[in-house]
């Protein structure tokens, strides 16, 4: 089987890569990820559900070379479907794009992410304690990659299950994206220890791992309720201050502004006041206006007789001589 492009991207990153520590015996480099990432393969727990077929001497080659190309599934409707999943009508149009596996996908699938995780089990055995040799730690990730590829593709595929076992329990006391987050976290713990030699199908293994998921959570959901009893009330926790505060201080320092202008302190001329009073709203004589709307650039060039370009320059003329009264004051 041909590997898909991303499958091999994280290991071409690793041969490109410029940075890192070079390895011991090889000419490449690794990315301060795949330094990360062997990190963890040498050091964490690591492994496989075990099958005959592993140690024979054409194992990979039958299993990737002559098996079957498997297409990867469209996982665009996962999301917007959250929202809108009690809508059976929804539901059905949304789900149209994934992919269904035959009996015999899926075992293809299972025995290929397990004989990868085999072969990292294989050479953190031939390492040992010691120094990681440069190939080697270049097949560890390669086999690792691979590995998380396959468990992605075989999550992608088997997702509508966590979201049908969602809405089958039905638990009122927990929020809903809270249990797709504990069924795909109960998807993958039940990808990696099922036996597909044992002939069963995936979903039958999955969806029984997914329900005790959530009764578990619903359980400790529970045991949280009785430890602290008082609904928790979000209204609480939202406040106006800054709202208001901002909405003090704009108000002051409008007033002090139609201060400045009624009293003159920037020294405007009368046709920098006659703008700034028609385009403003701002009685300059501190009289109550009949008609308070703003008028526009070339409304209030008809009044003057000027164009809207020069009432423009008029008005920006007059607010900075405004804005600079406004800082003195302030500083004083």
């Amino acid at each position: 089987m041909q590997l898909l492009h991303h499958d091999m991207s994280p290991l071409e990153q690793t041969h490109r890569a410029r940075g890192g520590i070079k390895l011991a015996g090889s000419r490449r480099q690794l990315s301060f990820a795949n330094q990360v990432a062997l990190k963890e393969i040498l050091t964490g727990k690591y492994s496989f559900v075990k099958n005959p077929s592993f140690s024979r001497s054409n194992a990979q080659r039958k299993l990737f070379d002559n098996a079957p190309d498997i297409a990867r599934p469209d996982t665009s409707w996962y999301h917007p479907v959250m929202e809108t999943f009690g809508d059976d009508s929804t539901r059905s149009s949304r789900l149209g794009g994934k992919v269904l596996l035959t009996g015999d996908e899926e075992c293809v699938l299972f025995l290929q992410y397990n004989y990868c995780r085999y072969r990292v089990c294989k050479l953190r055995e031939k390492i040992g304690n010691g120094p990681v040799d440069g190939e080697l730690a270049m097949q560890l990730l390669m086999w690792h990659h691979r590995a998380e590829a396959l468990r992605d593709q075989i999550a992608q595929t088997n997702l509508a299950l966590v979201l049908a076992m969602a809405k089958r329990m039905k638990l009122s006391n927990i929020d809903f994206g809270d249990m797709i987050s504990e069924g795909n976290m109960a998807l993958l713990r039940a990808i990696d220890k099922f036996d597909v030699a044992r002939g069963f199908k995936f979903s039958t293994y999955a969806c029984r791992a997914i329900l005790k998921s959530f009764s578990r959570a619903g359980i400790k959901h529970t045991r949280y309720r009785t430890m602290f009893p008082t609904d928790f009330n979000p209204e609480m926790e939202r406040s106006d201050f800054a709202e208001i505060r901002r909405q003090e201080i704009e108000g002051n320092c409008a007033d002090e502004v139609r201060h400045i202008f009624r009293n003159n302190s920037a020294d405007l001329t009368d046709i920098e006041q006659e703008v700034i009073e028609h385009r403003f709203a701002i009685d300059h004589k501190g009289k109550k206006q009949v008609d308070s709307r703003t008028l526009t650039l070339e409304q209030v060039g008809r009044i003057i007789g000027v164009t809207k370009e020069r009432v423009r320059q008029i008005q920006n003329k007059a607010l900075a001589k405004i804005r600079q009264s406004l800082e003195i004051d302030y500083l004083r």
